[in-house]
């Protein structure tokens, strides 16, 4: 219990120290935001700013923070550390950064930025890499979501299907309305369902563990079964790929684009961006709770069988031991909307950066769908190809893992080359940016199928971490050297405007926000 109250706290605290350190480095000023000066009435939309806040958490917190963490905790109690010193140093700070550099820069999509920062070689690879990513996350967070509602609210019927159909449709109308119409519409209410059943469970587990302060602690069998998991399962890389939407996602910089274009003021952008993102921590960390008391007081769940229960089979149970059939019926709820508020807002990105890439006005309704058309093609042939057997869901969600991660580390380069270039401290992004690089390169490299992960190059460990730290040294050196050389040129926030023919751009800060037919 005192790892993980320290936790909770270390993010508090975290979010009030250096969530503030990283707000004066980037310095939000009162400059015009990208929702007033190029305001469509599509996707560049002011919207408040709790709205903003609410949108951006279920934005960025999937099914990772709930499904993550617990496979995570297997790694044992040492994840009530991490979560929340990797969430403070790296994962809010990555957030915080590509929130604010979508901000400066006309509300752009992460690719735009990285052609920027990274130049136009990698951005090819990039923006192919990205796509492919997103795609996959569409694909699971209409998977996972529909799995449990199957499970859990109509079983002993046939109704996946008819939970993919609706999933599916619903992620379709909310990626080609205006942003105000559905997501503004519909995330307070999702939002409240979350909060609801995250107090409800953390409510619990402080209830059960006074009458039991042993629960939080790892049990003689836990500790067994951690050791087994360890050997196969190293810490370093393992957990930081498992275990990434409480400690730092990529998915999150594709996301943060979205609240760029509607927030009325750069100054919400510490409690949007790095805010959101310790709230996503303590989520995490409640889940991290809940599963170490459901794997101490029912061990068969890990130790008692050959073939461990996976992660999404063990929610049921975390909701019923806490919270009974029926309130832990609510946070189940809750769980399937952090899925499908991240399923429908990624796949508005996967339109907004190909259109950006394309250079495709996104204002009238006949270029949406344009846009959307083949994504609901290729979406609809990973979700029939991912379904066909366990085997295939289990690649879907591996390839996901560890492409977020590489998500991450490139993204966290860029904002290095991009503080470096404005001679702002750019040490804050090259600390993550530099460890995230090594834990990649030295998984993509430890991983294989011997390894019972997704496809890699099967290295001895060692020889991998040699290697991957040799690629975060060369990766590292690479983003200083062009930050430098884009400082002599100073132009590092000059872009062309946007693709929109009738956006409004004014210097004139008095300029009210208006809607364009």
């Amino acid at each position: 219990m005192l790892l993980f109250s320290c936790g909770l706290l270390l993010l508090i605290v975290g979010y009030l120290t250096y969530g503030r350190f990283i707000e004066r480095v980037l310095s939000p000023d009162d400059r015009l935001t990208p929702a007033v000066k190029y305001n469509d009435g599509v996707d560049y939309v002011v919207l408040p700013k709790w709205k903003n806040m609410m949108i951006q958490l279920l934005n960025i917190a999937g099914i990772g923070p709930v499904i993550g963490v617990i496979a995570g905790i297997k790694f044992g109690t040492i994840v009530f550390l991490l979560i929340p010193i990797g969430n403070i140093i790296g994962g809010a700070t990555h957030d915080f950064l590509a929130g604010m550099a979508s901000l400066r820069n006309r509300g752009s999509n992460l690719p735009k930025f990285i052609r920027q920062t990274l130049g136009t070689g990698y951005y090819g690879f990039f923006s192919v890499f990205m796509v492919f990513l997103l795609l996959l996350v569409v694909a699971v967070f209409i998977n996972v979501p529909a799995t449990l509602i199957d499970k859990t609210f109509v079983p002993g019927t046939d109704f996946f299907w008819g939970a993919v159909a609706c999933i599916f449709i619903y992620y379709i109308i909310a990626t080609l309305f205006p942003v105000d119409k559905i997501i503004g519409s519909l995330y307070p209410f999702f939002g409240a369902i979350l909060i609801f059943g995250s107090l409800a469970l953390l409510g619990s587990i402080c209830y059960k563990s006074i009458e039991d302060h042993m629960l939080l602690q790892e049990s003689q069998a836990f500790i067994t079964a951690k050791n087994n998991y360890l050997q196969t399962n190293p810490i370093i890389p393992c957990l930081f790929v498992t275990i990434a939407c409480g400690i730092l996602s990529g998915f999150h910089a594709t996301q943060s684009p979205i609240i760029a274009r509607t927030m009325k003021s750069e100054r919400e952008a510490r409690a949007s961006f790095y805010g959101m993102m310790v709230l996503e921590g303590i989520i995490a960390m409640i889940w991290a709770a809940s599963a170490l008391v459901v794997y101490n007081t029912f061990p068969e769940l890990w130790t008692g069988t050959d073939k461990p229960v996976p992660a999404q089979a063990v929610l049921p149970q975390i909701t019923d031991f806490f919270l009974g059939k029926h309130v832990g019926s609510i946070t189940v709820i809750a769980v399937v909307v952090l899925a499908i508020t991240s399923g429908d807002t990624a796949m508005r990105s996967l339109r907004l950066s190909l259109s950006e890439i394309f250079k495709i006005s996104q204002q009238s309704i006949r270029n949406r769908l344009l846009v959307t058309t083949p994504l609901i093609v290729v979406v609809a042939l990973l979700l029939w190809w991912s379904n066909q057997n366990n085997e295939s869901f289990g690649k879907l969600w591996n390839y996901f893992a560890w492409g977020n991660q590489v998500l991450a580390a490139s993204t966290l380069g860029g904002c290095c080359v991009w503080l470096y270039a404005m001679r702002k401290q750019g040490w804050i992004a090259i600390i993550p940016s530099a460890f995230m690089t090594f834990i990649v390169a030295s998984f993509i490299l430890w991983t294989s199928k011997e390894h019972k992960g997704p496809a890699g190059f099967g290295l001895e460990l060692h020889t991998a971490y040699v290697m991957g730290a040799v690629i975060s040294a060369l990766f590292t050196i690479w983003c200083l050297c062009r930050g430098k050389r884009l400082a002599k040129r100073d132009d590092i926030e000059m872009e062309e405007s946007p693709t929109y023919p009738n956006a409004i751009e004014s210097s004139d800060s008095s300029v009210e926000p208006k809607d364009v037919a």
